[in-house]
């Protein structure tokens, strides 16, 4: 029974034995894994060497003994552990032109690739948001403009100033302050005739009629206020009018914040404290963009009516990117969409190569398509910023932002994502028929190894994590093309060194 009960024992001990020791290994895998992953490097590149080089070794004798090789001086240069019909050796020289110094080289690392789609696009202005209408609220005529067109102006600037002259603004205010001054001598009077009415002098008859007189002209003041809101004075205005029993004469416009918010309240100036009025901008601050005067539609003496148009403003401190997707890609565009994927702008250059801006996100979709591209139009914000300032000695400013409407480029939609893949540049995989080819970096050469290509668009290349390539192994990051030329001249231009002898 023992003995039965020991096998059965042992039946289970090594089962259990092996899912430790799996278990173990999987805990401790970032401890053994690297140093293995070396190890089977080391190994394959160590069977990569041409037979040839086995031979060189039998008999323990130097392998060149007995040869003259005038010309070919083999000293200090390492034959171990690379084969010399793919292996190329360049000089400090040599790397610098093929741009293999720096980021020219750099460790393979397992990242997410997007496939993605390119799509054409147009920089568009913000519908709503970059485009500001500067307008005159009162009847007048221009009498000053404090801004050229093109210049660039800051929140709270001085634009323009108009001497007001329409006759219901002049009369409603002639009346408000009529009004003002009636209620003024009614309360005096009530104030006296309430002593008289309580000591019997007057009767108190008389000091009702005044009461009464005194509620209508209260009422009429407020319709009358109202009338100066109506004609585009703000409650500050009109309680200022009231204060100093002063007609409005002059208006002064400044320019609104870069959102094109601006205070209702309009307060005078100091330099006209009898007439001028000016709007306050809510969040002025020196972080705000300038704005630009894109049309001055207005010249001094021309009379405007109230709504005018003046001008109109610009800000080109975040823009928008339309792009122009078939309806075949619709299902894929909305899938960005809502998993919320980056997408990135490219611009062409002078040049020849094209700028990315990457990490940018889709705004909206458009409800429609368009009938006759048949594209389904999408939108992305577009942070600008500013190339240059021109200050003139006038104090006249002029800056220019690097995107502006009307530029075309190009938008990298992705449209599927894999993880844990080996992506590299294009020009890091150089092609020779049926093959692809990656460049290692081993010691001072480069080793020219066969890889399996998944995907491939005109920016990245996903190639195969099948053990030709491990995470941490140094590639040339360019100029694949050049070194693989390179690799054939040097196998059918040059004498062969060996020919002749055997080994």
């Amino acid at each position: 029974m023992k003995a039965r009960m020991s096998k059965i024992q042992i039946q289970y001990v090594w089962p259990a034995a092996i899912i430790v020791v799996v278990v173990a290994g999987i805990m401790t895998r970032g401890r053994w894994l690297p140093t293995l992953n070396s190890w089977v490097q080391s190994t394959v590149a160590d069977n990569r060497a041409p037979a040839s080089q086995d031979h060189h070794s039998e008999d323990d004798h130097d392998p060149h003994a007995g040869h003259d090789h005038a010309g070919h001086d083999h000293a200090g240069h390492d034959h171990a552990g690379h084969d010399e019909t793919t292996s190329l050796e360049l000089s400090q020289q040599a790397r610098r032109n093929l741009g293999l110094t720096g980021d020219g080289t750099a460790e393979i690392e397992l990242t997410t690739f997007s496939k993605s789609i390119t799509v054409p696009a147009l920089v568009v202005e913000r519908p709503g948001r970059t485009r500001i209408q500067v307008a005159t609220p009162m009847t007048g005529v221009i009498t000053g403009i404090h801004a050229a067109a093109g210049e660039a102006v800051e929140p709270n600037s001085l634009l323009f100033e108009i001497r007001l002259t329409h006759e219901d603004l002049v009369r409603s205010q002639v009346e408000f302050v009529t009004t003002l001054g009636e209620l003024e001598i009614e309360n005096r009077e009530i104030a006296r005739l309430q002593d008289l009415a309580t000591s019997g002098g007057v009767a108190r008859k008389t000091l009702l009629e005044r009461q009464y007189a005194r509620d209508k002209l209260q009422s009429l003041l407020v319709v009358q206020q109202e009338a100066l809101r109506l004609h585009g004075l703000s409650e500050a205005q009109v309680q200022k009018i009231a204060q100093d029993r002063r007609l409005l004469q002059e208006l002064k416009l400044y320019s609104p914040n870069a959102d094109g918010t601006s205070s209702k309240e309009l307060k005078l100036s100091r330099a006209f404290q009898q007439t001028a009025i000016r709007p306050i901008s809510l969040g002025a601050t020196a972080a705000d963009p300038p704005l630009i005067l894109r049309d001055l539609l207005v010249h001094r003496g021309q009379a405007v009516n109230a709504g005018e148009p003046l001008g109109t403003l610009v800000n080109y401190a975040e823009l928008y990117i339309e792009g122009m997707a078939f309806e075949q890609d619709i299902a894929q565009l909305s899938n960005v969409n809502n998993n919320d994927w980056k997408v990135t702008a490219l611009f062409d250059e002078a040049n020849g190569k094209a700028t990315e801006v990457p990490d940018l996100s889709i705004a909206y979709l458009d409800t429609e398509i368009d009938r006759t591209s048949r594209t389904l139009k999408f939108f992305v914000g577009l942070p600008n910023e500013l190339t240059h300032e021109n200050k003139r000695q006038d104090n006249i400013r002029f800056v220019n932002w690097r995107y502006r409407p009307g530029q075309r480029l190009q938008l990298r939609v992705p449209v599927e994502q894999w993880e844990n893949q080996i992506v590299l540049p294009v020009d890091a995989v150089a092609r020779e028929g049926a093959e692809y080819f990656v460049f290692q970096e081993n010691g001072d050469h480069f080793d020219r190894l066969p890889v399996h290509v998944k995907y491939r668009d005109q920016f990245s290349v996903v190639v195969a994590n099948d053990g030709q390539l491990f995470p941490g192994d140094v590639v040339a990051m360019r100029s694949a093309h050049q070194m693989q030329m390179a690799l054939k001249n040097k196998a059918g231009g040059g004498v062969d060194p060996h020919a002749g002898h055997s080994h």
